[in-house]
């Protein structure tokens, strides 16, 4: 087991020790779990009541944040900090795939750069270029034509369809399924007919995708994920979208087809996008946002339909007022009625 004392973490990280220094370290936790022998960390000073019932040996804080009842390590980036401490306690373990596996199976047509590695049971077909340094995990299928960049890892058991193109340093996580066809069809007739589904996936430079989340292709052209876009898991993006760049998409949002975005967008959990609308740069839509409509550049939204932030929070705060007011509305039409019966009486 590693230990560290207080005072030799805090050098390792650059920090301030506060308090008794030669306090041992074994452990890191969240602070409802500490104990003892861990250290946790407090990432601003309004959540301070957090630390209320902690039982941890030590806690790093902010630079200037006090913590009377602990020890603790003051440096300018908690998170950055903490994370170097739990790498000390908890090495990461090697993810990367070493070699070609002999297990894989790779079409003699596949053009590989320097330094590929390709897992077990990995199916490549025709066609297929791979860039340096690229990782294909065991399980993975990508499919005649693909084109993936350099210094890209797809984990294991994600499917890329035909003609998809991944740019460099591009990270897709294990069960992502990119280019499958488009939720189109012709029902013109008695039945639902899948429309042509003839275009590709283009993803950008330094995009990261998440496990099970699902890209369509296009149904003509491409369907476009722009440069430094981060995609959460279980993300839908239907076909003929195009995403702007550096967008961050969070878990379980739904973007319809033919929809764009600018850049810097960001789409909390549960978003819904309709299709066919345009989303306008560092635009902010806020969980469970319905958006029916194009957003202009720099809005912040949320709710169904999506409004801006204020005018939802006055909307709710109406909405809230609702029963108070139908008792209000009952006890008038008493009143009214009782007027009524007053003045009928007095004119016979």
């Amino acid at each position: 087991m590693r230990s560290l004392t207080l005072a030799e973490l805090a050098q390792m990280v650059g920090g301030e020790c506060h308090g008794d220094g030669a306090v041992v370290i074994e452990a890191v936790a969240p602070i409802q779990n500490a104990t003892h022998s861990d250290i946790t960390f407090l990432e601003r000073a309004e959540r301070k009541n957090l630390l209320k019932n902690c039982q941890a040996g030590a806690v790093i804080v902010p630079t200037g944040l006090e913590l009377e009842q602990f020890s603790t390590i003051h440096v300018s980036n908690v998170v950055e900090s903490f994370r170097k401490i739990v790498n000390y306690f908890s090495p990461p373990r090697d993810e990367s795939v070493k070699g070609i596996s002999k297990r894989a199976s790779i079409h003699t047509t596949v053009k590989f750069g320097t330094g590929v590695s390709i897992g077990d049971f990995a199916v490549i077909e025709e066609d297929v270029e791979l860039g340096d340094n690229v990782q294909i995990h065991s399980g993975v299928l990508i499919r005649a034509g693909s084109k993936i960049g350099d210094d890209s890892i797809i984990f294991p058991n994600t499917v890329l369809y035909r003609n998809t193109i991944v740019g460099k340093r591009a990270i897709i996580h294990s069960g992502a399924v990119i280019g499958a066809f488009g939720f189109g069809y012709d029902s013109s007739g008695n039945t639902h007919k899948l429309s042509p589904q003839l275009g590709n996936v283009v993803i950008g430079d330094d995009v990261e995708i998440g496990s099970c989340s699902t890209i369509d292709r296009a149904t003509y052209g491409s369907t476009i994920i722009g440069d430094g876009t981060k995609i959460d898991n279980l993300v839908m993006i239907a076909h003929n979208c195009k995403l702007g760049k550096h967008n961050l998409i969070c878990a379980h949002t739904g973007i319809a087809g033919s929809t764009t975005t600018g850049d810097y967008v960001t789409m909390a959990g549960r978003v819904g996008v309709k299709d066919h609308v345009h989303i306008g740069n560092r635009a902010v839509l806020g969980a469970m946002a319905g958006i029916m409509n194009n957003v202009s550049d720099d809005a912040n939204l949320v709710g169904i339909p999506a409004t801006p932030v204020g005018e939802q929070f006055r909307i709710q705060s109406v909405i809230a007022k609702l029963p108070e007011m139908r008792k209000e509305l009952k006890e008038l039409q008493k009143l009214v009625e009782k007027l009524n019966n007053t003045q009928q009486q007095n004119n016979k």
